[in-house]
């Protein structure tokens, strides 16, 4: 038996709580600030009740989908009320400021708190978007208060493994944002970029996967994004400087007509693709 709370029902959070509720020996509550969604995720069964003062002592495990105010917020205010048998994790997408709020609060209340990253998702945001399979597979990133307890890192284990995920990768607060501001934040400032060239209209008929798949994160959601983008801003900037500065090369080359350093970049570039994910 496990009881699982959910704070905050959109795309994360109700995909979380609809992957857990695959299991029948696990009991979901969950909470949404939008009643609506709060009701609508009850007809739908994805939650058996609403996360509250008197339900929240009942959660071996409480997941926290909100941006990183939000976290840091509800900590602070639910603190007294955590069971010292709770994990409490956040799913938000930088964790160097959550963590730094965060662990000190769960040691002063006696219980557990641990960054998380489900590094899944879709272009879409919300509940409607949802479902319970979102995580099969896909990599999981945690960020314990103590990397030297095993117990602990065993603990979490169990408790994500309803949800399906594939790898779980432990890491710090700092490295997490680090390297997420290449893998996440610059692809989807480079999407949402791109997709503002005047040509963009008239792709109908001339596209196919590649714009597709360059243009698919360009839906995001602005508020979200605007908060992780600042958050994590000088990892991003260096992601971005880099970036720029690469975009240059390339167009030095054609603006030259020089086609042997051209070929070079595109050489090069393959090259790097093949480092690092094979061929």
């Amino acid at each position: 038996m496990m009881t699982v709370g959910v704070v905050g029902l959109g795309l994360i959070g109700g995909s979380l709580a609809k992957a857990y509720k695959r299991r029948e020996d696990i009991t979901v509550f969950g909470y949404d600030a939008n009643k609506t969604i709060l009701d609508f995720a009850h007809l739908a069964q994805a939650i058996d009740g609403i996360l509250t003062e008197e339900t929240l002592p009942q959660c071996d495990l409480i997941l926290l989908c909100a941006y990183p105010q939000g976290v840091i917020d509800w900590v602070n205010t639910n603190a007294p009320h955590i069971a010292s048998s709770t994990t409490v994790m956040d799913c938000s997408g930088t964790k160097a400021r959550i963590c730094e709020a965060c662990f000190p609060i769960a040691e002063q209340f006696g219980f557990t708190f641990v960054g998380g990253h489900p590094m899944a998702g879709t272009q879409h945001s919300g509940f409607r978007y949802s479902r319970e399979d979102l995580f099969d597979g896909a990599p999981m990133v945690i960020i314990p208060p103590r990397f030297d307890d095993i117990r602990l890192l065993d603990r979490i284990k169990t408790l994500l493994a309803p949800v399906g995920f594939g790898r779980i990768s432990v890491t710090t607060a700092e490295e997490h944002d680090r390297i997420i501001a290449f893998t996440s934040q610059l692809a989807h400032v480079v999407s949402n970029a791109y997709v503002k060239s005047p040509t963009a209209q008239f792709h109908l008929g001339f596209s196919a996967g590649s714009y597709r798949d360059l243009t698919r994160v360009a839906w995001l959601n602005p508020d979200m994004w605007t908060e992780l983008f600042l958050e994590n801003r000088e990892a991003l900037l260096f992601e971005l400087d880099t970036f720029l500065g690469s975009l240059l090369s390339y167009r030095d080359a054609l603006r030259e007509g020089n086609a042997n350093t051209l070929r070079a970049l595109l050489e090069e570039g393959r090259q790097r693709k093949k480092e690092v994910d094979g061929p």
